[in-house]
């Protein structure tokens, strides 16, 4: 597989063909965001994950071919800076948790929660909502192989909680119990800002993370 995630701001996308559907991620923005477009290799049809920053480079990477969504992973504004711009370019609709809908800048026309389902073409993503970085943060997955995780799950541990041990362990909770709990080692995690990882390589490390508390 020469897909290794490691992208670098203004550099090229690195491309991972699957089964049923390509994954495209590049880095965007002051903050190293990661936005992946997903197509459906049947269909055409696109979706894209967190519309971050920089609208020109987002829009070259859809190119010609559409998309019918665009997912925001949670409400903070590093993840939804380009949002506007890409949605009235494109028409897509606007997909986010309805607890975190409020703050982002355009309607949201499909709300999602925890079990809900998204489609691109025929392919179909489950969402999984993560409580604690914020109140409405989901992840995307597809085929139980690939998981979408926004500022929720990185390598090295749970997202930012802002030393709240409340919002800690709401996080850590639901990671280890609809994620790790859930899900085979081989499940590749593709995060919202850095490089990815597996489920396998952070799994030894849950009992550090819940020891230390963030």
């Amino acid at each position: 597989m020469s897909y290794t995630g490691d992208v670098t701001r203004g550099g090229p996308a690195d491309v991972r063909e699957l089964p049923g559907l390509t994954i495209s991620k590049i880095e965007v923005g002051d903050f190293a965001n990661n936005a992946y477009l997903l197509r459906c290799t049947e269909t055409g049809d696109g979706l894209l994950i967190d519309a971050a920053a920089e609208p020109d480079r987002l829009l070259e990477l859809i190119g010609d071919m559409p998309i019918s969504s665009i997912v925001t992973t949670h409400r903070h504004l590093d993840h939804w800076g380009a949002l506007k711009d890409v949605a009235q370019a494109t028409g897509a609709q606007v997909v986010a948790h309805p607890l975190d809908a409020p703050e982002l800048p355009v309607p949201v026309t499909l709300e999602v929660g925890h079990g809900d389902r998204v489609t691109v073409g025929v392919v179909t993503l489950d969402v999984i909502h993560l409580r604690g970085h914020t109140p409405g943060s989901i992840a995307l997955l597809y085929q139980d192989r690939h998981l979408f995780t926004g500022d929720s799950l990185f390598p090295g541990g749970v997202g930012n909680t802002e030393k709240d041990p409340a919002r800690f362990e709401q996080l850590y909770t639901d990671v280890v119990e609809r994620i790790f709990d859930r899900l085979p080692d081989e499940t590749w995690v593709y995060p919202g800002h850095g490089r990815d990882t597996t489920l396998g390589a952070e799994r030894p490390s849950l009992p550090e993370w819940k020891a230390r508390g963030w």
